[in-house]
């Protein structure tokens, strides 16, 4: 019981300490509790007959007190329950000791856990960016540092693609956008519109182009991978994402995409196999300069024609290529190359085709190349006349009006006639119209010389109402101003017949209203002017005769006047015919007063033959030009010849001119010397040896200023 409670204090444990009191005892045998626990508190206390004075003892600090005697056992039980609340307090403490440390052991361990899983989480990290990192470090590593290669050079065939895509943008752009598919580019230009889709894709075509040029001067493979990169997959995110969401057309249903597309892979195995090879070391000249013969000579002249071409081109080179010379001194060196290629490639004709001496030329030289010339020179002098007559003979289109307006105008009042008719009242003539035309007309050469332009197919009847067709809202005091004006004053009035034809440009032509007008002077005392005069005032009710007013022949030309045909009318304007103004009125279906208009009639018309109230107005159309052409027919034959043969006539003078002033520079026996030095301007170049650049270009630059050594380097090889 001492020893379950914790109140045993001695060093050696309560069964040995028995065992040692009980050596008499049989071995084996145990002793019975309640001996052993007397023996126990006699050893730990004095007895009971022995009346001993206690001492006073300090305690020690791990032992209790013994009880005094005389307490009995009730004080033995304080003491034990005073040593059990100690024990159970320091087990207490014990415990939260013992839960810190468990605490402190967990939270130890699950820092070493995430520690391990930190480490293995790094670990598949490092080990996913190594297995993505090694391969792609390798594969630029073996393209970039390849030990065996054999470099080459198919910039030109990369350039031949890019220009074939270029077209394909510029001829197929409708494929290119969702409401471009019905847009006509040619259309769209000639209207001074240019489309934002087709002008992005035209310049990124274009700063492709540039960027590539710019790679290949400066032989740079990297930069070449990491643009072919980009290219390739911005090019399949547009093609195949982008596109087909704007167009709304898969990628499948679009031909001209295709097309573009598979010019595209050609460059992109192109670009490949440059990345592959690497760039050449040197880059010498053009690649059309490199054979000697008629289709580089021609292709060469082709590719000189373009504008901007070899100037874009030169500054390009100059930009990105090392060099000690200046951008004028570099023009001069391509320049001076140029012409000697084109040399070179005379003479080699010439060796080829060899002319004996004193023998003629050959007929079949003569007229096949100064018979083209002559033939060329011929159609470019004749070729307004010739375009002029063929567009209306040939390929011009009959563009009759639509709408004719006619207006009657007494000084600057209100109009008093005004009447419009549209196709249903303009009649083309048939044969029996026409031949009663060349019949009237049958003995005035000058006007059977102008119907004979026409055939009937040209001509239209425009029969004009002569009710008007708006009433005459004249205020009443504009109106006694027109009648005091008619009256009383001194000055001419003019009375003025306008009348304005309508086509649809549809059909052809590039002028849609085609106006002009006819002008008669009303004189003070002129008995017309007394005549509307009483008409306006209510005194007369009988037409008022106006002569050489109208004119029923008029022609609708190409441009924006239609004047009257004088050579079908005798004595000119006194041709033209009379007409009866009359002013009718009449009571408002509403009830809101007298409304009045005006009558207009051709004078001394047969009533018994009917059509006295139908002016008519015949028209000769000109044929005009197709849409297609029709740029060119607008000019007219004098703008022709200003724009057309003028410009070209002072191009082939160039050809012809000033011969004298290039022999020194054209005329080579051999250009072989020369055309070496040019070369190895740029192969020194191109090895670093700048010194030595600007060294042979004043060697050049001396022999084009020294007559006899061009003439020693010159002479033909022995």
């Amino acid at each position: 019981l001492v020893q379950r409670y914790g109140l045993w204090d001695q060093e050696d444990p309560l069964d040995q300490r028995t065992e040692c009191k009980g050596e008499g005892a049989v071995e084996g045998e145990e002793p019975r509790a309640s001996e052993s626990r007397v023996t126990e508190l006699e050893e730990v206390k004095p007895g009971r007959e022995e009346k001993v004075e206690p001492e006073e003892v300090e305690p020690e600090e791990d032992q209790d007190p013994p009880p005094a005697p005389e307490t009995g056992e009730r004080k033995r039980s304080a003491g034990l329950r005073l040593r059990k609340r100690k024990q159970h307090n320091k087990e207490a403490k014990d415990t939260k000791e013992t839960k810190k440390k468990a605490g402190a052991r967990r939270r130890e361990a699950a820092s070493k856990k995430m520690n391990a899983l930190r480490e293995k989480v790094k670990v598949l990290f490092m080990s996913t960016v190594q297995s993505i990192y090694r391969p792609v470090h390798g594969f630029f590593h073996d393209i970039l540092h390849t030990e065996y290669h054999a470099t080459t050079d198919v910039y030109a065939l990369m350039f031949l693609t890019d220009v074939v895509d270029f077209i394909i943008i510029i001829f197929g752009f409708w494929a290119f956008g969702k409401h471009s598919a019905a847009a006509d580019i040619a259309s769209s230009l000639s209207e001074d519109q240019v489309p934002e889709a087709f002008l992005v894709m035209l310049l990124i075509q274009f700063s492709t182009m540039i960027i590539d040029r710019a790679l290949y001067l400066r032989k740079t493979v990297l930069g070449k991978l990491f643009f072919q990169v980009i290219l390739v997959f911005g090019i399949h995110l547009w093609m195949f994402f982008i596109l087909p969401a704007v167009t709304e057309r898969m990628f499948s249903q679009n031909t001209v995409a295709q097309l573009w597309y598979f010019v595209k892979c050609i460059y992109f195995a192109l670009s490949a196999y440059q990345i592959r090879c690497g760039y050449p070391t040197r880059v010498l000249g053009n690649f059309l300069t490199k054979k000697y013969n008629h289709l580089n000579l021609f292709l060469f002249q082709g590719f000189r024609l373009v504008p901007f071409l070899v100037e874009l081109r030169a500054v390009m080179d100059w930009v990105w290529t090392d060099t000690t010379l200046s951008l004028s001194n570099w023009m001069c060196v391509e320049d001076i190359y140029a012409n000697i290629f084109i040399i070179k490639c005379s003479r080699e004709t010439e060796k080829k085709y060899p002319q004996p001496k004193g023998q003629k030329k050959k007929k079949i030289v003569k007229y096949g190349m100064g018979g083209l010339i002559i033939f060329f020179l011929i159609c470019i002098i004749w070729f307004p006349l010739l375009f002029i007559s063929l567009v209306r003979s040939v390929v011009g289109v009959v563009n009759h009006p639509v709408d004719v307006t006619v207006a009657i105008k007494l000084g600057g009042y209100e109009p008093l006639f005004t009447m419009s008719v549209q196709q249903q009242s303009i009649q083309p003539f048939t044969e029996e119209d026409y031949d009663n035309l060349t019949t009237q007309f049958g003995n005035n050469a000058v006007a059977m010389q102008f119907i004979t332009l026409y055939s009937y197919e040209d001509i239209v009847t425009a029969r004009i109402e002569g009710s008007s067709g708006s009433v005459w809202r004249i205020s009443p005091p504009s109106r006694r101003e027109v009648i005091k004006e008619l009256l009383s004053s001194r000055v001419d009035m003019t009375l003025r017949l306008h009348w304005n034809f309508q086509r649809d440009l549809g059909r052809g032509g590039t002028v849609e209203h085609t106006s002009d007008k006819h002008s008669i002077n009303l004189e003070p005392g002129s008995p017309v002017r007394a005549d509307l005069a009483s008409l306006l005032v209510g005194n007369r009710t009988d037409p008022v005769r106006v002569p050489h007013i109208f004119p029923n022949f008029i022609r609708a030309p190409n441009g924006a006047e239609a004047k009257p045909v004088s050579q079908l009318y005798k004595g000119d304007e006194e041709g033209y015919q009379d007409v009866t103004l009359s002013l009718m009125k009449d009571r408002s279906l509403d009830g809101s007063g007298m409304q009045e208009w005006w009558d207009i009639s051709i004078a001394d018309c047969d009533p018994s033959k009917g059509g006295c109230g139908v002016l008519p107005m015949v028209i000769f159309s000109d044929k005009v030009s197709p849409p297609s052409l029709g740029f060119l027919a607008g000019y007219g034959i004098m703008g022709l010849y200003v724009s057309v043969v003028l410009v070209i006539g002072k191009f082939v003078r160039g050809f012809f001119s000033e011969i004298s002033y290039s022999i020194m520079f054209e005329e080579l026996p051999c250009a072989d010397r020369i055309l070496k030095l040019c070369t190895d301007i740029v192969l020194v170049r191109e090895t670093g040896e700048l010194e030595l650049e600007e060294e042979l270009y004043s060697k050049l630059i001396f022999l084009y200023r020294s007559p006899e050594t061009m003439i020693k380097w010159t002479r033909e090889k022995d």
